[in-house]
């Protein structure tokens, strides 16, 4: 357990420099903060960091680590790169922002502590917290308050593109992945980076807080570096945010001395596993299941129809399907037991995005067994009896993310 414990001392030393070295206004010198931690005022200043030199023309780069508050690696590697660019100071176009998610459950090392902060990111939920009483506000609901606040900050504070990625790991190891809301705009951001890319999973999980920066007309993207006491995984987040810098153009890779270095660490640990994939199912838990996933499963292994991948009060669950599993629960908090996945191959994103730019989704609703929803702008009806083969693949093609069932009808939705 030596990799624990040097993750964990080093977690307590970056905390401690993300959360007080970085002044409130932009172009401040870096320094120590004093003050209260858990105050607001501490937060968004503690939360913000500016990369000195920056200029006022160019996107804005938004890391937010440690929503989940056992998920330390990530606060671990901003600091690093921070560190780096504070040392190269190279010439950087646009600002590029650190921002601490969950302060509460990280300095207790738990996913969270009432609820999951990851699943709370819905306008009504939003809205509820802001018309109740500060003295009613769980831990989560004060949380996402602040953390709101600091994002409306950054994105107020900006006239161009802005790139926002939520930095994660998993309970059990594998190859790093990206998910991400399949807009094009998301998709040429994620195709950055060189590692798996998967689709579907804001199908199968609400509330997440890169949907909601999505649904703000952001570029976004999650990020799953690996196993989260794998001091390895701070290394893939840290090669992840360079990657960020180059892609978005903020800051030129030949500046940088370890640049082919970054890109080769991802190369090397998303090694072997498939490059395109979408979520077919999640099995959903709860406290009361007794769920236990069966030992030794990692991200992308490949699993047959019938093998059991974990066991609750019924009995043993088995695989659905030929499939490969992700995020196989190995943690005691969390509500999703496993992800069930299948490779894609990457011409059926060259198709969807040919398909998406003759704008043929604002025609989709003449097919048969297929109607718009009269009261929800870029909603559809559909008929699974009528329109009855490959219909969620269909409606992926076109943009379009299935968004449950009402009435015996799929419920498809489309963002501009």
């Amino acid at each position: 357990m030596s990799g624990d414990v040097s993750i964990a001392t080093e977690t307590w030393a970056g905390l401690e420099r993300v959360m007080g070295r970085y002044g409130d206004a932009p172009g401040t010198a870096r320094g120590g903060s004093g003050g209260d931690p858990s105050s607001a005022s501490r937060r968004l200043q503690s939360a913000r960091t500016e990369v000195r030199g920056v200029t006022a023309s160019g996107p804005t780069l938004i890391c937010v680590a440690a929503v989940h508050g056992n998920e330390p690696a990530a606060v671990i590697a901003l600091q690093r790169v921070f560190d780096a660019l504070d040392k190269l100071r190279p010439p950087c176009r646009g600002r590029f922002v650190g921002l601490t998610g969950n302060l509460a459950a990280l300095s207790q090392g738990r996913r969270f502590v009432v609820s999951d902060l990851n699943r709370q990111w819905t306008p009504r939920h939003i809205d509820a917290i802001r018309r109740s009483s500060p003295d009613e506000w769980s831990v989560e609901n004060r949380e996402q308050i602040e953390l709101s606040k600091a994002l409306d900050q950054e994105f107020a504070a900006t006239a161009s593109s802005v790139y926002f990625i939520d930095m994660h790991t998993t309970s059990a190891h594998g190859a790093p992945f990206v998910v991400l809301s399949d807009t094009l705009r998301n998709r040429a951001f994620a195709l950055s980076f060189p590692v798996p890319i998967v689709l579907g999973l804001e199908e199968r999980v609400g509330g997440t807080l890169p949907g909601y920066v999505s649904d703000l007309g952001h570029i976004t993207m999650g990020f799953e570096a690996g196993q989260h006491d794998d001091p390895a995984s701070v290394d893939i987040h840290e090669a992840a945010v360079w990657r960020a810098l180059f892609a978005t153009g903020m800051i030129d890779a030949a500046k940088v001395p370890e640049a082919d270095a970054m890109r080769d660490r991802l190369i090397q640990a998303a090694r072997g596993a498939p490059k395109l994939l979408d979520i077919r199912h999640r099995h959903h838990v709860r406290d009361e299941d007794g769920f236990v996933m069966e030992p030794g499963y990692v991200n992308f292994q490949a699993v047959s129809k019938g093998d059991i991948l974990a066991r609750d009060r019924s009995g043993p669950i088995r695989a659905s399907r030929d499939c490969h599993v992700l995020l196989p629960l190995y943690q005691t908090q969390g509500g999703d037991g496993f992800f069930l996945s299948r490779p894609v191959r990457p011409a059926w994103l060259a198709l969807s995005a040919w398909l998406r730019r003759l704008r043929l989704g604002a025609l989709a609703h003449w097919l048969p067994g297929v109607r718009k929803d009269p009261s929800r702008i870029n909603t559809l009806l559909v008929n699974p009896m009528v329109a009855r083969w490959l219909v969620t693949e269909f409606f992926h093609l076109l943009g379009f993310r299935q968004r449950g069932r009402e009435d015996g009808r799929l419920v498809f939705t489309r963002r501009e």
